[in-house]
């Protein structure tokens, strides 16, 4: 008796896997109902969404927006016949939440500073864009403030004078007096430049020239302009400077180590409004008599500083996690000391601390609202002088619940930036 064999002369053709392991289907059965107790999880869910949805929603969408008081906000829902939002508070004051007391006849100059704003960040946060518009983007940070503030074009081109000023100075004068003493230097002689000489040369130059555009007051900024100008601009300086301070911290030089810690442990160990009252009462004490200190400007200078010891811790620990081969090797190819933080180090140390680097920048962004405490027309100060008219007294959730999802939409964006950063620079294995 003889075997048979049968052998395949072809290949089957290629099917379609189950449908309940693909698409849709597959992802709910993978994810939601993948056993008994899961099911019955997400059907416990399913139901606690239902629940919430329904009583949150008539709440949300009540049709409120063109009430012009809180009784006739009443008088609607109360024809309605079940519970709802006041949102004609929020159409009402709309422009006040974002411009605060700004001139609107001037609010063109804000919504064309924050548009700028949008178009210096982007060669920063996108690397695929043209290098070329970081010109611009090193052009903005002076161009800002004249177009918020006003007055003379010539204060922020002195201003930008100064470092270029330090600019030059470090360059020329490395090759004659060394690199530490031209880097001090650098340092040394935009201040002298100005504290002494932009206010003459920017009154001499607007005299000559006079090219300027309406100033307005500090008291007038207000909103989420305010909130806004003061967390970009603390986010923006709090980098730089947390990165000198944590290289400071780990320098070899006695007086620049013991300066650098002796100011990241002072700052983090004082609460940030304990530092907004000094900038907002004591400070004008120890400036020479009849000096104006912008109000702004100095909450800025305090909330920089506060983040910036911050930004360093963060910042060190990205260095320590750096292994010691990573500096063997930039000393092995030659590189000198900034050379080496430039193009080995700091890169490095830097992906490291994304995380915590976004972390910080949220807080601050949140902490703009304890100018409120000190004076400043915040969001959060303007509820109060909003809640204090009688057609809107009594009013709470509606304004501190638009705020809050404002605030939210900032903080939530900055938090998938971080996201998508990461998987970009990501070049380990998983």
């Amino acid at each position: 008796m003889s075997d048979t064999h049968f052998v395949r002369n072809q290949m089957v053709e290629e099917q379609d896997p189950p449908a309940a392991t693909t698409g849709v289907a597959g992802w709910l059965r993978e994810n939601l109902f993948s056993s008994v107790s899961n099911s019955i999880l997400t059907l416990l869910s399913l139901a606690f969404v239902y629940w919430l949805l329904a009583q949150a929603l008539p709440w949300i969408v009540s049709p409120t927006w063109h009430a012009e008081s809180l009784t006739e906000c009443r008088e609607i829902i109360a024809e309605l016949g079940y519970g709802g939002a006041c949102w004609g508070i929020i159409r009402e004051r709309w422009l006040q939440f974002m411009f605060g007391f700004y001139p609107a006849e001037l609010y063109w100059r804000v919504v064309l500073d924050f548009l700028l704003l949008a178009v210096a960040l982007a060669p920063v946060l996108f690397t695929n864009l043209p290098r070329k518009m970081l010109y611009f983007s090193a052009i903005y940070p002076f161009l800002m403030p004249w177009l918020l503030w006003g007055g003379t074009i010539w204060n922020p081109i002195v201003v930008a004078l100064g470092f270029v000023i330090g600019f030059y100075a470090q360059r020329l004068l490395k090759p004659s007096i060394g690199e530490l003493a031209a880097t001090i230097a650098a340092f040394v002689l935009p201040i002298i430049w100005w504290l002494f000489v932009a206010g003459p040369v920017a009154d001499a130059l607007a005299s000559v020239l006079p090219l300027s555009i309406q100033a307005v007051e500090s008291r007038n900024f207000g909103g989420y302009m305010l909130s806004i100008t003061i967390g970009v601009v603390a986010i923006a300086l709090s980098l730089p400077i947390g990165i000198l301070l944590a290289l400071g911290r780990q320098s070899d030089l006695l007086i620049v180590r013991s300066l650098s810690v002796g100011f990241i442990e002072f700052i983090r160990g004082v609460p940030l409004i304990t530092l907004l009252f000094v900038a907002s009462t004591l400070l004008n004490i120890f400036m020479p008599p009849g000096t104006d200190f912008d109000i702004i400007l100095r909450v800025i200078i305090m909330v920089t500083l506060f983040a910036s010891a911050y930004m360093a811790e963060v910042i060190r620990g990205g260095l320590a996690a750096l292994p010691r081969g990573q500096y063997e090797a930039a000393d092995a190819l030659g590189l000198d000391f900034w050379m080496a933080q430039r193009l080995i180090i700091m890169p490095q140390a830097l992906k490291i601390s994304i995380p915590g680097i976004v972390s910080t920048f949220i807080g601050v962004f949140k902490d703009t609202t304890l100018v409120s405490i000190i004076g400043l027309l915040d969001p959060l100060g303007l509820s109060r002088a909003i809640l204090a008219d009688s057609a809107w007294n009594g009013i709470v959730w509606e304004i501190y619940g638009f705020i809050a999802v404002m605030f939210f939409i900032f903080c939530f964006s900055m938090s998938r930036y971080s996201m998508y950063l990461e998987r970009k620079l990501q070049t380990g294995h998983r």
